[in-house]
């Protein structure tokens, strides 16, 4: 009788898990949620700069389908020039610089859209030639 109650209490106390394995497993957990919660938040800030990065490429395409009907009209001067956008993208500028080329008769024409700071290459740039 005393090896069946020896038995029954070593089954008993084996059951469940102990305080260290439980507080390993929240340490465990708490370090996964941390680092996925770390990836969201880098996930936000990649998104917002693609985000800039798209509207900046459209608007200077749009600047440059502008230029080449300029220029299709023979109505454009050749000169660099820059300047802002309207509403609602007042925080992007755009800048356009003209280049000859080993032909005469053609240029060498680079939009480039900028937000933010230059220095941290915050710009968009197309080039295109014009005959």
């Amino acid at each position: 009788m005393v090896n069946t109650l020896r038995c029954f209490n070593k089954a008993k106390r084996s059951r469940g898990f102990t305080l260290l394995e439980v507080m390993i497993a929240l340490a465990i957990v708490s370090i996964a949620l941390v680092s996925l919660l770390s990836l969201g938040n880098r996930s936000v800030g990649v998104n917002g700069r693609l985000q800039k990065i798209t509207q900046a490429t459209l608007l200077a395409q749009s600047k440059m389908t502008e230029t080449e009907v300029l220029a299709e009209q023979g109505s454009l001067s050749f000169q660099d020039d820059e300047g802002e956008f309207e509403e609602p993208f007042e925080e992007y500028r755009w800048r356009i610089a003209y280049e000859d080329t080993p032909l005469p008769i053609v240029r060498q024409v680079t939009v480039t859209v900028l937000w933010g700071d230059e220095n941290k290459n915050e710009s968009v740039d197309i080039s295109s030639f014009l005959f």
